[in-house]
This record gives C-alpha cells, sequence and structure tokens, in this order.
C-alpha cells in the first residue's frame, strides 16, 4: 500500500471547510436575509449560490475521476469571490444599509469565503498536473483529492453507478460553461458591473 500524502489531513479540512463557508453559512445568510427582507443580500447571495454551483458539478466530476475536475475546482475557487465583489450597485446598496447583525455576519462571511478561496485556489494550482497526467492522476498524490467525493457517494448516492455520476457533473458543466459564456459575451457588455442592468 503506497505512503499517504503528508498533505491529506489539509485535503479533509479543506472538504470540511467547504460545506461550512460555501453551503451552511451561505444558506442561513440567505434565510435571514430573506426574512430580514434584505434584498440587496438577497439577489447577492442568489448570484453566489448560481457562480458556486461550480463546486458542486465539480463533485461529481471527482466521483468519476474526470481530470478535468481539478482545473473546474480551481476556477471555481476564482469565481466564487469575484461574484462577491464584482457588483457595483449592490455594493453600495450594502455599505449604505445601516449598521445590523445580517450585515456585519454578511460582510464577515464575505471576507472569510474570499480570503479562503483564494488560499484554496493557491493550494489546488500544484494539483492541476492531476488533469493532465494520466499516471499522476492514478497516484496517492491526486486520489487524495477524489477520496472525499467517494465517501459522499456512499452517503447520498450509493446505489447510483460512479459513471452516472460522473455523466450528470459532465452536463452540468456544460450548462454552466454556456451560461457562463452567455453572460460574459452578451450581458456583460449590456449591463456592465450592474447586477439589475441599466
Amino acid at each position: 500500500m503506497p505512503a499517504e500524502p503528508w498533505f491529506k489531513s489539509l485535503v479533509w479540512i479543506d472538504y470540511r471547510l467547504a460545506v461550512v463557508f460555501t453551503i451552511a453559512i451561505p444558506l442561513i445568510l440567505l434565510l435571514w436575509a430573506f426574512v430580514q427582507k434584505s434584498e440587496a443580500v438577497v439577489r447577492l447571495l442568489i448570484i453566489y449560490w448560481r457562480v458556486a454551483s461550480l463546486l458542486a458539478i465539480t463533485l461529481y466530476l471527482m466521483i468519476a475521476s474526470i481530470p478535468l475536475s481539478f482545473v473546474a475546482t480551481v476556477i471555481a475557487r476564482v469565481l466564487i469571490p469575484i461574484s462577491l465583489w464584482f457588483w457595483v450597485d449592490i455594493n453600495e446598496e450594502i455599505d449604505d444599509q445601516s449598521s445590523s447583525p445580517l450585515k456585519l455576519a454578511f460582510t464577515s462571511w464575505r471576507w472569510a469565503i474570499t480570503v479562503y478561496s483564494a488560499l484554496g485556489a493557491l493550494f489546488q494550482i500544484p494539483f492541476l498536473r492531476c488533469a493532465v497526467d494520466k499516471t499522476a492522476l492514478s497516484s496517492r498524490f491526486c486520489q487524495v483529492w477524489i477520496d472525499p467525493p467517494l465517501l459522499f457517494k456512499q452517503y447520498f448516492h450509493a446505489n447510483t453507478t460512479v459513471q452516472f455520476l460522473g455523466f450528470l457533473g459532465v452536463v452540468g458543466l456544460l450548462i454552466y460553461v454556456v451560461s457562463l459564456s452567455y453572460f460574459v459575451l452578451v450581458k456583460l457588455k449590456l449591463q456592465g458591473r450592474s447586477a439589475t442592468g441599466h
């Protein structure tokens, strides 16, 4: 049995942090903002969920050991902070809001996930070789990233084949790429950095 990489524990910590920062906290904030009728926060969090869906897609690609998943992970970690700070109109609305527990919690999370995503992207860069080197992909160096998604499969998709889950991941990725391309090539030119358009 090959020796486990020294960073294995860091990989598992990263997945656990991802559950907290990318799923649990933003879901709580979205519900809180909806109850508080904070439209700017709700709009920004809806944009966040659309962008962050790439992480879920990546999970299914990882289950099937599809090399592209390592590239998608880095892209997701870059796009998430951009989606949270890009919109001038939403940023101004949030800045103009009076101080409140929701505003403090949301601002704290926005900075925290920005730092987490940036560090995560840097940490992932050495593993981009897993996307292009078949030998590396089959090594523990790369497989250690696939272990947590396989555990996820055991819990939530025990009776589903790896191939089918990978197929779902590929379809999801295609839809994501088409949607992102439409936004960048069409909508961005029309509305600029305004989330509501002109």
